[in-house]
């Protein structure tokens, strides 16, 4: 396989390796990953994240065990126990669909290869035909609300939400982001801003509470957001909190974007009610811990609610932004 480089993960060397995106934005550490019990615990340890990454991760794992000479047999089994790992995100079954489709067919299994690189090269340019029908939205000046990371981090191009904002500002020069710092898992204040910061695009880190005030004071011109999953009708899901943004949007007439790859899209889900939502450790909530260590705040005995996401419904978006448009109704006929 050929060397396939971006900003968190990279095939290079023979090896696939990922940036531990929990132990940023303070340390930058690369994990080589051989098996897929290793990438399992990365994809769930959250130390590689966002949608369209977790399935290229996925991916080029599969792809170099082809390349190690595992059977049809031995990869099929991979690919069944990688796409379990996340059930929200879709973006990793379109992956693993792909993969499996070629050894199902009467190709060699060496052309797994083949599509692993594919995979890989069309979410950079499904990033770049993102930004460029998003940068449309944003005017000079604008200061956007973005919630998560949508970056360079969680895809292979620039990203999404914040590929967006990334080419408004190479456009205008003036864009301000205001960043949720996005609980419990804080991808927000540790990723986001780190790739703002390194973008030079100016930004203000707050709590997801303070996002109302802000908008109530007039303060919020857009806002933009990724998203896991599509569905058919438009609804979506996304990190959580994501829903109460779209709801405070529509009270204060702030317009509300979506933005994602076509791989992101699930035809055959009709509505957000059919998504499922995961569900993650009670840890997160009842503390918090990094790169900076651990701390543990509330009881013990805490009982805890901890969506991983959830779902907005199609009528609180504004629009949607794909690599084939955007789109102001949900009728995605290009997908």
């Amino acid at each position: 396989m050929k060397d396939l480089i971006a900003q968190s993960l990279k095939y290079q060397d023979g090896k696939v390796q990922v940036l531990d995106q929990y132990l940023l934005p303070h340390q930058e550490v690369w994990h080589v990953c051989k098996t897929v019990s290793e990438m399992q615990d990365l994809i769930n340890n959250l130390q590689v994240r966002g949608a369209p990454l977790i399935g290229l991760a996925a991916t080029l794992l599969v792809a170099y065990l082809a390349e190690q000479g595992s059977s049809r047999e031995e990869l099929c089994h991979a690919i069944d126990d990688l796409e379990a790992t996340r059930p929200t995100a879709v973006n990793l079954k379109h992956c693993m669909d792909r993969l499996r489709a070629v050894l199902h067919s009467e190709q060699k299994i060496t052309e797994v290869i083949t599509v692993a690189e594919q995979l890989f090269e069309e979410d950079i340019a499904l990033c770049a035909r993102i930004a460029e029908h998003g940068v449309d939205l944003v005017d000079a000046g604008d200061n956007i609300l973005t919630h998560c990371n949508t970056g360079a981090l969680a895809t292979a191009g620039i990203g999404t939400a914040l590929g967006v904002i990334y080419q408004a500002m190479q456009r205008h020069g003036d864009i301000h982001v205001w960043v949720d710092e996005t609980r419990p898992l804080l991808q927000g204040g540790r990723l986001t801003a780190y790739e703002l910061a390194r973008w030079q695009i100016p930004y203000t880190l707050l709590c997801d509470s303070m996002a109302a005030s802000l908008m109530a004071a007039g303060k919020v011109d857009k806002i933009f957001v990724g998203a896991d999953r599509v569905a058919a009708n438009g609804d979506f899901a996304n990190k959580v909190g994501t829903y109460n943004l779209a709801v405070l949007a529509h009270f204060h007439n702030v317009p509300f974007y979506v933005v994602a790859p076509k791989t992101t899209f699930d035809p055959a889900c009709a509505s957000g009610q059919d998504i499922e939502i995961e569900q993650r450790s009670a840890g997160e909530v009842t503390g918090v811990s990094g790169s900076f260590g651990e701390c543990q705040w509330a009881p013990s005995e805490a009982e805890v609610y901890n969506p991983a996401f959830d779902v907005t419904p199609a009528k609180l978006v504004t629009g949607w932004v794909f690599d084939s448009g955007v789109y102001t109704t949900p009728e995605f006929i290009n997908l």
